[in-house]
């Protein structure tokens, strides 16, 4: 999650600008929609107003939509990690949906939400933040926090087949140098075994669809 505030610091950073001109129609509507929510921001000291503005600026980049989007990503990737270490059946297939949906029961949205107000508050001055609304009320502004976060999983996607390459490459020259040492050397564990596709422990497969699943 931590990952996950820092792109998007980065991603609203990128694209800041000085737009001129009144705040727009989606600006107007998303201050008020952020005025109107109480303020429980871990940093209390954060000016009403800027508060305000803050959250006005996170509604129009989606940000909570992102932090959803992450939860669930991390959970599928948990999920795949348990896989491997609980017993193939449908006992072990309760299990892990038992810890997935305590994660997500766990996992405070709300709270990450506000520690993004106080990190904006920390990096941004008043004027920028409304530079900020300024720019994402626009047409333009919206395109990008719509684009955005696809571009983001592209260049990632992108990033991590160039890093499997370079590594496997690396990796066979190695064991070409020194086949003795690098005999047994491997770049990942062994895939899990999977059961029926299960997005989310609240969508439980049938018993035994889980059953049909065991050797």
């Amino acid at each position: 999650m931590k990952a996950a505030i820092a792109l998007m610091l980065i991603y609203v950073g990128t694209f800041l600008v000085a737009v001129q001109g009144g705040p727009s129609t989606a600006v107007q509507a998303a201050s008020q929609s952020a005025a109107n929510k109480p303020n429980s921001s871990p940093a209390a000291s954060i000016d009403p107003a800027k508060d305000a503005d803050i959250r006005a600026l996170l509604e129009l980049i989606g940000a909570r939509d992102q932090f959803q989007e992450s939860v669930n990503l991390i959970a599928d990737q948990y999920r795949e990690k348990l896989l491997s270490s609980v017993p193939n059946n449908a006992k072990g297939q309760a299990f892990i949906n038992n810890v997935i949906s305590g994660y997500e029961k766990n996992f405070d949205l709300d709270q990450v939400t506000e520690q993004m107000v106080a990190a904006y508050d920390k990096h941004y001055t008043d004027e920028e933040i409304k530079g900020l609304l300024q720019f994402y009320g626009s047409p333009l502004g919206q395109k990008v926090a719509a684009e955005g976060p696809k571009i983001s999983r592209e260049v990632q996607e992108a990033t991590r087949a160039a890093a499997f390459k370079a590594v496997k490459d690396a990796l066979q020259a190695a064991k070409e140098q020194d086949p003795v040492t690098g005999q047994n050397a491997r770049l990942f564990n062994p895939p899990p075994r999977r059961w029926p596709p299960q997005h989310r422990p609240q969508q439980e497969a049938p018993q035994q669809d889980a059953q049909q699943s065991q050797p």
